[in-house]
């Protein structure tokens, strides 16, 4: 228990305190405080034209638009293209839908093994790339969004954003932390695969590849797509205690980083710090719930003449430790990261619905740049129902929060809830759901709803008792993870756009201050009674439910 406690502390604890020089960066790199890289930049798009909230979504959506398209095509003639020295074929168009909407989105919801899949090119041009520019296109989102809360006249310039974004962050930090896993163990080679005979004689064939450098940039950018299908519980991706030491704290490290970058953008890092306090908090509880109820063993052993003092161990890759598999499906969740270092259908009913919670509130800590902006949104409605309880005009920071901005609000945090209930209610209700299940009940409910709650949060992770590689659950899946990734940037870009355009009002003493306890107690009541009240319902019939049923 106190070396569980230890790794804990150390990983949570290490990449907080690593976040605070990492956000401080981040906001000089955003306020153009880096010249000549910012001339390079400059140059490569031609100009440096400052955009409006309507330019720069259009942008934003134009350049994701092309990304997805270059992926699709990439994707459906890999067999016809170099670097496939393992000779993958041509993979059917749902799932080249499926895998370039994933991507593109930041998802990385995988529904195919990496090795058997795809080739080598397709690993590295398409998905590899793509783990690059879709973490850009968000934390280039924030920055926009923090500009425009910090009473800019524009919001930059897109595509100089999301080139800071790619070369000057994720870029660096990745070169760094692929060097550190391959020594590691993790490979990096362009060969194919390694063709051994075993020590019992047999012949086996072991996948490997370009893995260090797909592997960083999963985590740093909340990705999350393994390069082999076991993700982060296979021993290449994954050898060692460092190694997943290293990948945790690449999961949260970035996501963290925005919160202080948001804060010094809009000159406010108290603000920041109460921020930062609200999603640390949540995050805590979360871990010690997984902890907690990943302490019973599984039902498995519930008969057997054994006693079992160590917890669950079904699905856990003990060669890591066992704490660590719970730890890792908080953090993933939490994040938009996504990747696993454990079997997350093994895991015990109520440690299960823990992950759900984080995919369902999206915001502690989140993806890189879009939890932050996720966040923006429980704050504008925590500010909105303090004004309307004191009979003031709400107000952030100056910027009069009124009808028009709350309908905006209200659309971005209810589409959330809707793909994710929408879509399980459709499949649970139909054989496109029941006819892929492994499980029945509540854990088959759980399944689906684990997978909708996956796609609309953009996280890629997944139950996996679920046969998921079909043509409607790739569809389904797909529009989804568009709808769900766009329509939360855009939106909270729309509301900044419309407070910019109003004159903005001098703080006073009458004046609701965010920088303080009361405000982070009003904003943790905001998420947690809107995140209760609409999933309760959901989580009673699946995890809940499951677990009620074990234990009578």
């Amino acid at each position: 228990m106190l070396a569980s406690i230890l790794t804990i502390t150390l990983i949570i604890g290490g990449t907080a305190l690593l976040s605070w020089p990492l956000g401080r960066y981040m906001a000089a790199l955003f306020s153009g405080r880096f010249a000549r890289a910012d001339r390079l930049f400059t140059h490569a798009v031609g100009g440096a034209g400052r955009q409006d909230w309507t330019a720069y979504a259009l942008a934003l959506a134009a350049f994701n638009a092309v990304m997805f398209g270059f992926t699709f095509a990439l994707l459906a003639t890999q067999h016809l293209l170099p670097l496939n020295p393992d000779g993958q074929s041509a993979a059917s168009l749902d799932l080249v839908f499926n895998t370039a909407a994933s991507f593109t989105t930041n998802t990385n919801l995988q529904h195919y093994s990496g090795e058997s899949t795809w080739s080598y090119l397709a690993q590295l041009a398409a998905l590899m790339w793509l783990q690059f520019v879709s973490a850009a296109t968000g934390i280039a989102a924030l920055a926009a969004l923090a500009r425009g809360i910090a009473g800019k006249p524009d919001m930059g310039n897109f595509f100089i954003d999301v080139q800071r974004a790619a070369f000057g962050l994720l870029l660096p930090m990745a070169l760094v932390l692929a060097a550190l896993l391959a020594l590691t163990g993790v490979p990096m080679t362009l060969a194919g695969a390694a063709h051994v005979t075993t020590l019992e004689g047999t012949a086996q064939t072991i996948a490997r590849g370009p893995v260090a450098a797909f592997v960083a940039i999963k985590q740093l950018g909340s990705n999350g797509g393994g390069f082999f299908g076991p993700n982060s519980t296979h021993p290449l991706e994954n050898p060692d205690f460092w190694s997943n030491l290293l990948q945790m704290s690449a999961i949260i490290l970035i996501p963290m980083a925005c919160v202080w970058m948001f804060g010094r953008m809009i000159g406010r890092p108290r603000h920041a710090g109460v921020i930062f306090g609200v999603m640390l908090a949540l995050l805590l509880v979360k871990v010690t719930a997984a902890a907690a109820f990943e302490q019973a063993p599984t039902q498995a052993f519930a008969d057997l003449a054994v006693t079992q003092d160590v917890g669950n161990l079904e699905g856990k890759e003990l060669r890591l430790g066992a704490a660590t598999g719970p730890l890792w499906a908080v953090l993933t969740t939490a994040t938009s990261n996504g990747s696993v270092g454990a079997m997350h259908d093994s895991l015990n009913p109520l440690t299960g619905l823990v992950p759900m919670a984080g995919m369902w509130l999206n915001e502690t800590f989140g993806g890189a740049g879009v939890g932050m902006i996720n966040m923006f949104l429980y704050i504008a409605l925590a500010v909105f129902v303090a004004g309307m309880m004191v009979g003031r005009t709400p107000e952030y920071l100056g910027h009069r929060i009124e009808g028009r901005e709350m309908r905006l609000v209200v659309l971005a945090l209810i589409s959330h809830p809707l793909l994710i209930l929408g879509g399980t209610a459709l499949f649970a209700a139909t054989p496109w759901g029941t006819d892929m299940l492994n499980n029945g009940g509540a854990h088959g409910f759980s399944e689906i709803l684990y997978e909708f709650s996956s796609a609309a949060a953009n996280n890629g992770s997944g139950f996996e008792g679920l046969g998921d590689s079909t043509v409607p659950w790739n569809i389904a899946t797909g529009l989804v993870m568009l709808i769900a990734r766009f329509l939360p940037i855009i939106v909270p870009l729309a509301i900044v756009g419309s407070l910019m355009a109003k004159r903005r009002s001098a703080e006073s003493a009458g004046t609701l201050s965010v920088e303080g306890p009361t405000f982070g107690v009003m904003l943790l009541i905001t998420i947690l009674i809107f995140g209760a009240l609409t999933f309760f319902p959901a989580a009673a019939l699946g995890p809940i439910a499951e677990h009620t049923a074990l234990m009578r």
